[in-house]
């Protein structure tokens, strides 16, 4: 794959690529000029002198030669670079996987989405909700978790994801006009700390590999080897169908299905917000083996 190679073929180290990208970038503290507020990139020979490590053994790192880096030498680039939490944690999961890389990527997570998760769909009724995967698939959903998404329909069942929606998808900068430059830039750092963890699984692979052929954004993002996005707990639709509506948003991880996450909107009852979403349940399609017959939706739509 074009994203895990390097320019010589040899597969490509992402935790040497992720340090001199760091490095490269330059961090908040000593990294800044003096009475400027914008960041300079840090030379090889100050982040050594930072880190107290060599200069070589620096160079050998970003190169891709030294795969095995000691903890300690880790936390030091760590606080040379002034990391968060999240950046720090996937430097250290970078670094363990270069060390016993195997060529054989271990199966993904199953896709299954068990029935009682169904019914938490439908029991949220009218708002909003769906389970993807680690990947972002869409697994499984209710009707305001597919309308929401304007068009997102149009695509067949397995081709529903939601970063090929945000890169590829002519309605999505409509849509999320007001945030999909921060909501592009999550999308990819996530897909980046996966990266970190499980660069050969296939599920990840062929969506990256599909977006970097197809989106000029997805790439220049992807070169940037973000880790971190914010999480925004309200987003802002402009729906071509019920107008703009700002609901709350909240993602979760669910337990005993590895890799899989709830996302669900919410707004208050008796909002214009909520009555967006109370007609998107009503005029969306159930999905399919929905118990819902088109009788049972016109009765709840009778006072």
């Amino acid at each position: 794959m074009r994203w895990f190679r390097a320019g010589n073929g040899r597969p490509r180290d992402p935790h040497a690529a992720f340090a001199a990208r760091l490095r490269q970038e330059g961090r908040p503290g000593p990294t800044r000029r003096p009475g400027s507020r914008t960041r300079r990139s840090l030379r090889r020979e100050e982040l050594a002198t930072l880190a107290g490590i060599s200069i070589d053994y620096h160079q050998r790192l970003e190169r891709g030669k030294e795969t095995r880096p000691s903890p300690a030498v880790l936390d030091a680039l760590a606080r040379a670079l002034r990391l968060d939490d999240a950046e720090h944690q996937h430097l250290r999961e970078l670094a363990a996987r270069a060390a016993r890389y195997a060529p054989e990527p271990p199966p993904p997570p199953s896709r299954t989405v068990r029935p009682h998760l169904k019914l938490v769909l439908e029991t949220m009724r009218p708002s909003p909700a769906y389970v993807i995967s680690r990947s972002m698939d869409l697994l499984a959903w209710n009707p305001g978790g597919l309308a929401l998404y304007a068009g997102r329909d149009d695509w067949p069942a397995g081709h529903r994801n939601l970063a090929r929606y945000l890169f590829l998808h002519p309605t999505a900068r409509t849509l999320f006009q007001d945030d999909w430059d921060e909501l592009v830039r999550g999308c990819v750092a996530r897909l980046r700390g996966l990266a970190g963890t499980a660069p050969d699984a296939p599920d990840l692979t062929h969506l990256v590999g599909e977006l970097l052929l197809k989106s000029p954004d997805f790439a220049r993002l992807w070169e940037r080897y973000d880790v971190i996005g914010r999480k925004r707990i309200q987003k802002t639709f402009h729906h071509p169908q019920v107008g703009d509506l700002t609901l709350g948003a909240q993602s979760m991880q669910l337990e005993g299905t590895p890799g899989q996450r709830l996302g669900v909107y919410t707004a208050e009852p008796g909002t214009p917000d909520h009555d967006a979403i109370l007609l998107l349940d009503l005029a969306a399609p159930p999905p399919a083996g929905h118990p819902d017959t088109k009788a049972e939706q016109q009765q709840r739509t009778q006072p």
